[in-house]
């Protein structure tokens, strides 16, 4: 392959919403030492994204000039010196374990270090690939790497319509837990229920911690698994169970998060990227993940497809509208 001076990608010069993000020619040359060029043919949207591009998230983007998007699909087209693990033509999906302000890989073409790079589990196609990846390894990472989920545990999750929240349920589901899905309104209720939620919560209008303690009998939850934070934090840690765990992977909501006053319990504050920089942790979450697609225990929910890199502004829009349940993504 004689590889393109230049690639499309998708780039922000400013902080703001989904109208400053671009669709520009940048150049890529080959991949240098340890490196892997790969064609990419699907791209999956994280609420990270968004926070990234509005300067939310908890490192800036450089700017001007910031790439965007930890998680894509494609096909390797050349491999740096060095590279062992993947040749041209192998089926692979970005380990998002890289700043994205820099390796972004909302793009036709990406570079990227040989260890953000894994091989596609086996049969998977790219847009499964790209939506599976990073919400498959927070949750496979933050319930059962971090809070040592168990069958028979009662799992409190927050966000349940989002990508991580739907993958959460399954991951629940596969080792015998019981999801508590939680909702803002009743409207994704029946769709969280077909998903497998055994319980869903609307927090709107249901007393969390009264509703959790009705399910569970009295005791509490075992785990509660949080992409919210901020003051409701409190009350997740108060529907625990004595020596419960809760693992907050998120803060949508910006405020300081609060504790609950239902002590003794174990608060944990989960970094995806951590796990990810183990290799054996990697090896484990993506082991666990083809052999859930392969079963079929594990399915990402997918809530729309846009084609094309001029899509991704339209693609963001609805990922801050809440109005989706499930992944979205991008195809090229």
């Amino acid at each position: 392959m004689t590889t393109s001076l230049h690639t499309k990608a998708v780039l922000f010069h400013e902080l703001g919403g989904p109208e400053v993000l671009r669709v520009e020619d940048v150049p890529i040359g080959p991949p240098g030492p340890g490196e892997v060029l790969f064609r990419v043919d699907a791209i999956g949207l994280n609420r990270a994204d968004a926070l990234f591009r509005a300067g939310t998230y908890y490192y800036p983007p450089t700017l001007p000039g910031s790439r965007l998007g930890y998680e894509a699909a494609g096909v390797v087209e050349a491999v740096g010196e060095g590279v062992t693990g993947f040749v041209p033509g192998d089926p692979v999906m970005a380990a998002a374990d890289f700043d994205f302000g820099v390796h972004g890989v909302y793009a036709e073409r990406v570079v990227l270090p040989q260890e953000s790079v894994v091989h596609r589990p086996v049969g998977a196609d790219a847009v499964t690939s790209a939506a599976a990846w990073l919400t498959y390894t927070t949750a496979y990472g933050g319930l059962v790497e971090t809070a040592g989920m168990a069958p028979g545990d009662h799992v409190v999750i927050t966000g349940a319509s989002s990508g991580v929240g739907t993958a959460a349920i399954q991951t629940a589901l596969r080792h015998g837990a019981i999801p508590i899905a939680t909702t803002r309104g009743p409207r994704k209720r029946q769709r969280l229920l077909e998903l497998g939620a055994a319980h869903v919560i609307a927090t709107d209008s249901d007393d969390l911690v009264a509703e959790v303690r009705r399910i569970t009998g009295g005791k509490g939850t075992e785990i509660v698994f949080d992409a919210i934070g901020g003051p409701g934090f409190a009350a997740l840690g108060d529907a625990l169970a004595p020596h419960g765990t809760a693992v907050l992977y998120g803060w949508l909501d910006p405020r300081p998060a609060q504790l609950g006053l239902n002590w003794p319990q174990t608060v944990h504050m989960y970094n995806n990227g951590t796990l990810l920089e183990r290799s054996d942790l990697r090896r484990r979450a993506a082991a666990y993940i083809g052999s859930g697609l392969t079963d079929g225990t594990l399915a990402p929910v997918i809530a729309e497809t846009f084609d094309g890199l001029d899509r991704v502004a339209d693609a963001h829009r609805l990922m801050e509208s809440n109005a989706h349940t499930g992944k979205i993504l991008v195809t090229l």
